[in-house]
């Protein structure tokens, strides 16, 4: 699959003929002085051809042109060649400039640090749709939570070796991780009646640490946490072989570090079975009973450990099983399904393949440019611009299956994909932290820092990625106005899908960042939820990408989330999502775009229309429910949302842990802390609630006025409306004239490894 495994240290290429000229060419005028590349036969072969050519148009010297083209030897790598072998007259664009993969070669096998084993077997599986509804876990309150019995008393039949530390930082890498003979960590079987398991993550993506049997069919699982770190266990990944069916296995994973879960509202692992896949064509599905999740009986001294324990039979004996905490998407499938576009002789004309950058590890960070070619210079100064990025959060791997959907819509021969290409130049980065996605970190990059805190760093080095990524940006708004920009991510703790946004200081637009959320609702309501909307900008996250490319002049600025688990929603309550649900949400911010930015605006202010109302009464409400009156008459639009919102704290947030390891010594100018300060309250705002602020923590402490609609906290009762808005669709007549609902786009079939 990866044949740069065996060419890494050594790579034997055919010279090309332009090299060689060139070569020769520098040396007649003293420039090179090194030996030429081709050697005395190859030039003879060279003369010899070239004697017969004089004009490659003619006719008569079509025999001497053929043997040109058809010389190893001598076809440029430069030149495009379709199916037939046949010139096209375009020439490819300078690799060293770009980088990217040959789309004729092989892809370019995923680096890893030094430390790090990594087997050589191929990890792949088959995209499959559940032909009914996954439903949620039904606790009975009789859920089994197994004390950690641990090494001591059980025995370990899996345990990684040579894994950094927090105390160690990375320093190099290489195409197949750690050098030398790949150990084998498993246990010996002891002959066809050993039913122990057998355990493995030294896969992309993978992050099991260590197995222990502490019954016969009973494991506690110990994960790794993120690289260079001593935290960050949500996400999981590995696979099981040496199966028994027909019995009840118990797994509890021990050093969770989150309080709060989705599996405790009947969220279910992920299990795929190799035989059930090659036989009955079966992919990963909800898996698992006695599922709980709880605090353990044991910590390390310094923060408390959760854990998460299931039952499960096995479909067959010696089956190959997989388990995850979400669907994997590693850096190898997105390097299929670029691969596949750049192939393609139709999307490659409006959708241009670069390297933003080089990870820390030396991976590619891709960059996507779709548009349609314009036909005149001020058609294309007209464009605006749409920014999509996902996995700055490798374990969140929610964000690159909404990205998929997104990609596999835009790059579509619909009419809507055509029209959206015609009015807009999407940037899109698929993956911002690939280096965290190969190794299976849940949050963090090698740096071992949390790059969704790090956005307004001066540090390029030791944050490459998102440092190019801004600086794309920051130039894209010299050139253009950049309608919107939206990270995906994933939630751990929250139902549904949902946006975390920016509230607008400037009156002119006042909620105008709310339209484009609420739009969204509308157009997915069994899956998008409003009501989980947040727009407060907190200190904590003045680093994020939203937060930061905000003030960089991007109003609709926003996080998209997407739970780990499934809906709350209309018709697809108490269900978990699969990739088919998250692609298709890919295509509904298509749609969506198309009714945000539609020429008539009775969509637009519909939706500004209910969202003052909306916000109105939650005011009144919340301070009616504090024995308050306000009269907002005449002062509405002074408001500051950012005071009267709550807090963003139910995210997966987490603090910014500063400077990379190796640079904790370095002074204060390397920091790259914030400089910026958090939004200020209005006068108008600050006279409504000051004068009762000691009143409202004396009465009702803890209390948080928020803009939200108040909402049962039970999670499960949360609807949404079951029908699509009851707004026109006739917007651009001549391309989506006629339009009723939304189409619903298939889910297409996901790359997997060649």
């Amino acid at each position: 699959m990866f044949p740069a495994l065996e060419t890494e240290l050594k790579q034997q290429t055919l010279p090309e003929a332009y090299e060689d000229f060139m070569y020769h060419h520098l040396q007649y005028y003293g420039y090179f002085k090194g030996p030429t590349c081709l050697s005395s036969t190859v030039h003879r072969q060279i003369e010899a051809v070239s004697r017969g050519i004089s004009c490659p148009s003619r006719p008569e010297n079509g025999n001497s042109y053929s043997l040109m083209l058809s010389s190893p030897l001598l076809k440029s790598r430069q030149l495009l060649h379709d199916d037939l072998g046949e010139v096209n007259s375009r020439l490819r664009e300078p690799r060293d400039l770009f980088a990217f993969f040959s789309t004729s070669g092989p892809l370019q096998a995923p680096r890893w640090p030094i430390e790090c084993e990594v087997i050589k077997e191929n990890i792949h599986h088959i995209e499959w749709v559940p032909p009914q509804p996954e439903y949620f876990y039904q606790p009975t309150g009789n859920e089994k939570a197994p004390e950690i019995v641990g090494e001591e008393k059980g025995t370990v039949v899996y345990q990684l070796d040579s894994v950094p530390t927090e105390d160690s930082y990375f320093t190099s890498s290489r195409v197949g991780g750690k050098p030398g003979i790949i150990k084998e960590l498993a246990v010996t079987l002891q002959g066809p009646e050993d039913d122990t398991l057998l355990f493995e993550s030294r896969f992309e993506s993978g992050n099991l640490q260590k197995a222990t049997r502490v019954n016969t069919y009973e494991y506690e699982l110990t994960l790794r946490t993120d690289l260079y770190t001593n935290k960050h266990t949500q996400w999981f990944y590995f696979r099981i072989q040496n199966t028994r069916k027909d019995v009840t296995y118990r797994f509890t994973i021990v050093n969770l570090l989150k309080p709060k879960s989705l599996y405790t509202i009947g969220m279910k692992p992920l299990m795929y079975s190799q035989l059930d896949a090659s036989t009955h064509s079966i992919g990963w599905r909800r898996e698992g009973n006695e599922i709980r999740y709880y605090r353990s009986n044991t910590d390390d001294g310094q923060q408390p450990f959760y854990c998460l324990t299931w039952t499960i039979q096995f479909p067959h004996d010696q089956d190959t099983c997989f388990f995850a905490h979400f669907y994997p998407y590693t850096y190898t499938d997105l390097q299929c399904f670029l691969l596949s576009v750049a192939n393609s002789p139709v999307q490659s004309q409006f959708c241009k393949l670069r390297t933003l950058c080089r990870s820390l590890a030396g991976n590619i960070v891709y960059l996507l440019t779709i548009t349609n070619p314009a036909r005149t210079p001020q058609e294309a100064a007209a464009k605006k611009a749409v920014v999509l990025t996902a996995r700055v959060h490798p374990g969140e791997s929610n964000g690159s299956w909404i990205m998929k959907g997104f990609l596999d819509f835009i790059l579509s021969n619909s009419p809507d994909a055509q029209l959206l290409r015609d009015i807009f130049i999407f940037k899109v980065v698929p993956m911002l932290n690939p280096d965290g996605v190969i190794v299976g970190n849940y949050r963090c990059s090698l740096a071992g820092r949390d790059l969704n805190r790090h956005y307004k760093t001066i540090l390029k080095e030791s944050f490459p990625c998102i440092w190019h990524t801004r600086n794309m940006i920051k130039r894209l708004l010299e050139e253009r106005e950049v309608l919107l920009y939206c990270d995906f991510h994933g939630h751990s703790r929250k139902s549904n899908i949902f946006l975390y946004g920016c509230n607008n200081n400037d009156h002119k637009f006042w909620l105008h960042e709310r339209v484009f959320p609420l739009m969204l609702s509308k157009n997915a309501p069994d899956k998008f939820s409003f009501h989980s909307c947040n727009f407060k900008v907190q200190k904590c996250k003045e680093g994020t990408g939203r937060v930061v490319m905000w003030r960089m002049g991007i109003l609709n600025s926003y996080t998209m989330e997407s739970t780990f688990g499934g809906s709350t929603l209309g018709n697809r309550r108490d269900t978990h999502f699969t990739p088919e649900d998250l692609t298709s949400l890919g295509y509904h911010v298509c749609d969506t775009l198309l009714d945000f930015c539609d020429p008539d605006r009775t969509k637009f202010m519909q939706c500004l229309a209910e969202l003052k109302e909306l916000l109105q009464q939650e005011i009144h409400k919340k301070f009616k429910e504090l024995g308050q009156d306000m009269d907002l008459e005449g002062s509405w639009s002074d408001i500051s949302l950012t005071d009267i919102e709550s807090s963003t704290s139910g995210s997966d947030s987490s603090f910014s842990d500063g400077l990379p390891v190796h640079l904790l010594n370095t002074t204060d100018e390397l920091n790259g802390r914030d400089k910026g300060t958090s939004l200020g309250p209005s006068k108008m705002t600050t006279l409504i609630l000051t004068k009762n602020k000691e009143r409202m923590q004396r009465e009702k402490p803890g209390f948080t006025v928020s803009c939200s609609p108040k909402r049962n906290t039970n999670p499960s009762q949360e609807r949404a409306p079951d029908t699509k808005p009851n707004w026109s669709r006739n917007r651009y007549p001549a391309t989506k004239g006629g339009r009723t609902t939304a189409v619903v786009y298939p889910s297409l079939h996901i790359y997997t490894y060649p």
